[in-house]
């Protein structure tokens, strides 16, 4: 299975998708959603999966059973190599483009806390602070949920207060509608930024483990 980039079919698959979320759209058009997206971010993620291991590309359909928006379908596809529950690399095609992140989506208790306590100390916690920032320089927004306030149990005058509210963390960067989507150059530009990410992914699985 080769990768050639994903066709210009595959964003304006999404556009109409947005526009248009029903069943009608998606049995017209499944064809499109399997030739232009679904195939494609296969073929991706084989050619990562020597290094990265295998990935999982997620359902299309959405789970209404508990949200008030109840349209059916995704208006992306993405794709997760894990490597630790919740923690690993992500891959994303929507209508904006590519998205490629890394990090952890969600932590039980135990692991949040364990997460926190090498936060707070004073050789890990600076660690981290110095993985994020050159990953920020190179271009990564970090983000994640966090709480409002200090976690209960912490001074909200720690010096990685920011950190310690983070109940996920996560780093981001957006390809947009760059060239290079479209083109099988797509694996090198995102095994040369998973690399990147990986003493972030490293650092969490040190901690969790």
């Amino acid at each position: 299975m080769t990768f050639d980039g994903f066709p210009e079919a595959a964003l304006d698959f999404y556009d109409d998708l947005e526009i248009d979320n029903s069943k009608v759209f998606w049995d017209a058009h499944k064809d499109t959603y399997r030739d232009s997206v679904a195939t494609p971010m296969a073929a991706l993620c084989a050619g990562l999966a020597a290094e990265f291991g295998e990935a999982k590309a997620f359902r299309p359909y959405r789970d209404v059973r508990f949200s008030k928006d109840k349209t059916p379908y995704k208006t992306h596809q993405g794709a997760f190599v894990a490597v630790a529950p919740a923690t690993g690399y992500y891959i994303q095609i929507s209508a904006p483009g590519v998205r490629v992140a890394a990090g952890f989506y969600h932590a039980e208790a135990d692991v949040l806390a364990a997460i926190r306590q090498a936060i707070d100390n004073n050789l890990f916690g600076p660690e981290l602070e110095g993985i994020l920032a050159t990953l920020a320089k190179s271009g990564w927004e970090i983000g994640g949920d966090q709480l409002k306030t200090a976690p209960r149990g912490w001074p909200k005058d720690h010096p990685r207060i920011e950190l310690l509210r983070h109940k996920s963390i996560t780093v981001t960067k957006d390809y947009g509608f760059d060239p290079v989507i479209h083109k099988a150059a797509l694996v090198d530009r995102v095994r040369k930024d998973w690399r990147q990410t990986r003493p972030f992914v490293d650092w969490i699985t040190t901690h969790t483990a």
